[in-house]
Parts: C-alpha cells; structure tokens; sequence
C-alpha cells in the first residue's frame, strides 16, 4: 500500500510553472529521497502534500486521504520538519514538546509522558530542562523532530533537515530516521547532501522542471549512469605503456589514461572476472601498482548526469 500518492500534480505561482504534473508513489514503511537542483520543485512537492498548498490539478493522497478534500485528515498524521527548527528558544526543550501535545489535545499528563520518553530517545534529557536558545544546532534538529512525532505520524515529510549541521549532527539525525523507519514510519525527504539519500533512501526520484524525471533505488541510479571503474596508480611512471599495453591484452573495454598522475581507469565490464584478468595482466608485465581501486558512479554522477548541474 502506497502512503503517499500523487498523480499529475500541477501548481504555478504567477509567472513560474512550479509543478508540471508531478506522479509520486511511496510505500508505506520506507524512505522516498526526493532531489533536484534549485528551483525544481521539491519545497512545493512537499507543501502540497502536507496540505500547505493547494494544487492547480492533479491529485495527491497521503495515509489513505485526499490532500485537497480531506485535509484536516491528512494532518491529523503527518510530521513536518523543515529546513529551520520551528521550535521556542524561551522554553526548555521539555516545554516545548509539553506545550505540542498539550495543543493537541492529549492531556497534560500524557503530554508530560511524551515529552520525557521523546527526549530520552533523542538523547536530550540531559539538555530536556533548558531553555532551547542554549542548544547546539544539532539538538536544536534533534528536538524539531521530536517535537514532530508527539501526534505519532505515520508519515513524516523531512525537506532538507540536516542543513549547516556537523557530520556529527547529521550522522545522529540519520540514525533518529532509519530508527522511526523501522518502527514502520514513512519518509519523504528533500535533501541537497546526495550522500544522506544514498544512505536513508530506499528509492530516489530526481525532480526537474516540476516533474520526475528518472526514478528507482540509488544503485539502479547508479547502474544507468556508467559502469563500474578500476583506477590504478603506478609506482614508476615509465611504465604506463607497458601497463595500457598489458590491460589491452585482456580487455577491449575503454582505457583512460592520466599521464600527468600516472594512472589508468578501466571501464568494467565483466564484473570480478575482470578485475581479476587486469591484475594477473599487469603482474605477469612486471607493473609496480601503487593503488588498484573500484570506483562505481555516485548519486553525485546520476544528478549531474540527468539535470546538467551539480547539487
């Protein structure tokens, strides 16, 4: 069954065609990674889809309910965590999540539950008493998703929620998410750091122009980029025709070479089998191999490869 789902959607502001006809499905219990570069349509993908915008056409539905006719449904179980902490420096981080569920009507005592068992599972209880505006920027992250599961969504839209924090930050972010995912949470995530896709995503959809334009899981993507690479250094630079020579003898794949930092890269197209004919070659010619490396294409390949720009 498809948490979300989104069928031709169209939105323009004024002069500028945001949404041309946006098909969007993600299974319920896994991450969607949604990319593209500025301006593409991502921000308003997902203020559509939490009911912040209305669209021109098409249809969208999330949890089971249409985002236009049955909104109030839609919200009652999403999360929304955006690029900025939507959070009260003047509470403590224990008032904050006190205060959401209070507004949501769980009862002071139940709120006062949520709040402590949230702040334990975000590693904040230490921090759970004082006010916010003394937080780091990854407790300040750590708290806004928080404060997102006090209604225990079942869908969870994250548009780009790791921005100017550490790696560190971002690493435990990470974990917070793939945690929620397991307990059957589904994501939709926005993000600008094509490693945190590759990491979190179980499928990727590229938007540009309003529309998807390539979709699947991140080694898919990868695969219909390129094939795989062996890259070699050399110890002595002398011997770099006798190394082309030696991997043209058992390979007639692509061969680029590096005269400059001496080394070769290898198109792949026989797998290990390959790997291990190139190596046995350039021993049995004497080639001293200063580093023999695989390299696949990146999500970093993939954006440029199909927007024509980099992230």
């Amino acid at each position: 069954m498809d948490a979300i789902r989104a069928e031709g959607v169209r939105k323009r502001y004024k002069n500028k065609q945001a949404l041309s006809g946006l098909d969007l499905a993600v299974p319920a219990g896994t991450v969607l990674g949604l990319l593209g570069p500025n301006g593409a349509g991502k921000t308003t993908t997902v203020r559509v889809l939490t009911t912040l915008l209305e669209p021109d056409g098409g249809h969208a539905r999330v949890a089971g309910f249409d985002v236009v006719k049955e909104a109030r449904e839609v919200r009652r179980r999403i999360g929304l965590a955006g690029q900025y902490a939507a959070v009260d420096e003047l509470l403590t981080g224990r008032e904050n999540l006190v205060l959401i569920g209070t507004l949501l009507h769980l009862g002071r005592k139940a709120a006062r539950e949520k709040a402590g068992q949230l702040l334990e599972e975000f590693k904040l209880v230490d921090a759970g008493d004082r006010p916010v505006k003394e937080y780091s920027g990854g407790m300040r992250r750590r708290l806004d998703l928080a404060a997102c599961l006090v209604a225990a969504p079942s869908v969870l839209f994250l548009d780009e929620p790791t921005t100017g924090l550490d790696p560190v930050s971002r690493m435990a972010l990470w974990t917070a998410v793939r945690r929620l995912v397991a307990d059957g949470v589904t994501v939709l995530l926005t993000t600008q750091y094509l490693e945190e896709a590759d990491y979190l995503a179980d499928r990727i959809a590229v938007v540009d122009e309003g529309r998807v334009i390539a979709e699947g899981t991140p080694d898919e993507l990868k695969r219909k980029t390129g094939p795989d690479r062996l890259h070699l250094a050399l110890v002595r630079p002398e011997q770099l025709p006798a190394a082309l020579a030696a991997i043209r003898r058992v390979t007639v794949a692509e061969t680029t070479v590096d005269e400059e930092r001496h080394e070769l890269a290898v198109q792949l197209d026989h797998g290990v089998g390959g790997i291990a004919a190139v190596a046995v070659a350039l021993q049995e010619e004497g080639v001293e191999i200063a580093d023999f490396a695989l390299r696949r294409p990146t999500l970093d390949d993939v954006f440029v490869n199909l927007t024509g720009q980099k992230v």
